[in-house]
């Protein structure tokens, strides 16, 4: 298995990048190839400077990089030389069987959709997060990828989060649910109300209906579904609420000396509360609907969180994830015929 990665991407490359992808290797990487791609002279200097050896990787060196500022369409087009488009092409080519980057989610999209392509069925692919909650961890779709969705586009994420669900979440007949600001079906913009027809009629997937935004948390259901507006506006509000929560439990335990007593009988859940929260644990967010898996780590991402989205990664390898993700679009496509 041969996975490209992006060493320039993200905040804090490539020194998080190197890091993580020697911690990659050490936890997991039997039967795994990994390879660098960006400024070979600025990897070599960071891994001597930090004590990485680079024996175990491979390294494409880049010109060019392919930055937060810049506009994803111009970087596409004309930063052919970058990490970023590069590794993409190899991906398409095959000469790579997995991409991983933390840089400019914009870019990677576009690039995706460009060079990689999509999966029959699918426009384009949708970020897709793995969101910690209170029964089990729930896949988001879409993210941020696409700010405006068809209902035919929407349909097709119930699909493509289904898959997931089951090939690298592990889930058993995961419950599909429609974001919308009632549990009625006649609820919604008329867009969702179509998406929530063709989601109900969707032979491929376990469609349980509409569920609102402060259900969600719950983990009742498996995979939530929604435009890339609403899923980016939910993603950031959760993250948010979570920090101020830990931040405020922090600050009543440190009152005084009898709440700092009480901390010590709760740490260790505390501790699995921030750990769960913790983006890094997941590592990245894959783009499902490309023809070939992507995966984009969070952009401040640190070793650990690069680490864990190499692990997605050689999982949605193993699962042969985009071939199963065409076969359930292909079933979709017969059903909506034949009616």
């Amino acid at each position: 298995m041969k996975i490209l990665l992006d060493a320039m991407g993200g905040d804090n490359a490539p020194a998080a990048v190197l890091q993580g992808a020697a911690d990659a290797v050490r936890e997991f990487g039997a039967g795994m190839e990994l390879t660098l791609l960006g400024d070979e002279k600025a990897i070599r200097a960071c891994a001597a400077e930090n004590g990485i050896d680079l024996a175990p990787f491979a390294v494409v060196d880049c010109k060019e990089t392919v930055t937060m500022h810049d506009d994803p369409v111009k970087s596409v087009r004309h930063k052919t030389d970058s990490g970023l488009v590069k590794g993409l092409t190899m991906l398409k080519n095959g000469e790579g069987d997995a991409f991983v980057s933390a840089g400019s989610t914009g870019a990677l999209h576009v690039a995706t959709s460009l060079i990689v392509r999509t999966v029959k069925g699918v426009k384009r692919p949708a970020l897709a997060a793995v969101l910690p909650a209170a029964r089990q961890n729930i896949l988001l779709l879409d993210c941020g990828a696409n700010v405006e969705c068809r209902p035919e586009m929407l349909n097709a994420f119930g699909v493509l989060g289904s898959v997931y669900a089951q090939k690298v979440m592990g889930r058993s007949d995961p419950a599909v649910a429609l974001v919308n600001n009632g549990a009625e079906e006649t609820k919604g913009t008329p867009t969702y109300r179509a998406a929530h027809q063709l989601l109900k009629a969707n032979p491929a997937i376990h469609f349980v209906g509409n569920i609102e935004p402060r259900d969600i948390m719950d983990g009742a259901v498996d995979v939530v579904v929604c435009d890339g507006f609403v899923g980016n506006v939910v993603l950031k509000l959760t993250e948010g609420v979570a920090k101020t929560l830990l931040g405020m439990l922090k600050t009543v335990f440190k009152a005084n000396l009898v709440t700092k007593v009480c901390y010590l009988g709760v740490k260790g859940g505390l501790g699995d509360i921030k750990r769960m929260m913790d983006s890094e644990e997941v590592g990245g967010a894959p783009l499902l609907g490309a023809a070939r898996p992507v995966i984009k780590a969070h952009g401040s991402s640190h070793a650990r969180g690069i680490k864990n989205a190499i692990r997605q990664a050689r999982l949605c390898v193993e699962g042969d994830l985009c071939g199963t993700m065409q076969a359930a679009l292909a079933e979709t496509a017969a059903a909506q015929t034949q009616e």
